[in-house]
């Protein structure tokens, strides 16, 4: 069995912490066998720091462009400075504001820790002379002039998604979570029929719709919750822990 979890607004609390409680039920769940997995539009960096006390058999992060079963890359689906390199430039042009972003580096057209105090990893660069391939492309709060604009310039090799919070993620085509879910599921021999996935946000589709359970989070949008099996509790109320030991562990 394998269980995949989205972290913000799912498996973590509003505040950004794990209780307690889920730990415990996530060291049984690998106790029981059971592979426990997280997939994040973040990246590696934050959700180390973000995870420093609890242990996961893998990780996937930037929405799929990367999966790790412990430290051996399983999947990698990056964009091509080639491929980003028009797009950024004309977000530039444009007067947008763009981030392409590897691991932890933030490149970008303006400061981005005027948006975000806490990204302190960022260089101001020319796109044209860009030469540094993506994980993640993002952009935040566009008008829908710029949202349009975005939509007329896009690559056909990538695609986009927006978050709950009005950033705009965009990856290749085949950078998604369920694509790496299925990678993880390849590596350990494990069935479609025997994935649980936990989501809350409209990144989290996918993943959910290809999962053998689909759980939405009580708190969850309400086109997350139409695309799963089952929903649960909120994200503030131990949602994910309380279904697996309900449902996964035979309480």
């Amino acid at each position: 069995m394998l269980i995949v979890t989205d972290l913000d607004g799912t498996l973590l609390r509003t505040d950004r912490t794990i209780s307690e409680y889920t730990k415990a039920i996530l060291t049984r769940c690998r106790e029981a066998g059971i592979k426990v997995a997280f997939a994040t539009g973040r990246s590696s960096g934050d959700s180390d720091t973000m995870l420093s006390s609890v242990s996961f058999d893998a990780r996937i992060n930037m929405n799929g462009a990367i999966a790790k079963a412990g430290e051996t890359l399983i999947y990698s689906r990056l964009i091509s400075h080639e491929t980003a390199c028009n797009f950024l430039v004309s977000c530039d042009k444009a007067g947008i504001k763009v981030v392409s972003q590897t691991e932890n580096m933030h490149y970008s057209n303006f400061a981005v820790s005027d948006l975000w105090h806490w990204i302190k990893n960022f260089e101001i660069v020319d796109f044209r002379e860009h030469k540094i391939d993506a994980q993640k492309i993002y952009l935040s709060n566009l008008t829908s002039q710029e949202l349009a604009y975005i939509k007329s310039i896009l690559p056909d090799e990538l695609y986009m998604v927006m978050a709950n919070d009005n950033l705009l993620m965009i990856m290749h085509k085949e950078a998604t979570k369920a694509k790496a879910v299925a990678a993880l599921a390849d590596f350990w021999g494990i069935e479609r029929s025997e994935i649980i996935t936990f989501g809350d946000d409209l990144n989290d589709i996918d993943m959910l719709s290809f999962a053998g359970t689909s759980v939405a989070m009580g708190n969850a949008l309400g086109k997350v919750k139409s695309a799963a099996s089952q929903i649960c509790d909120t994200n503030d109320n131990d949602g994910v822990a309380k279904w697996i030991e309900q449902n996964s562990l035979g309480a």
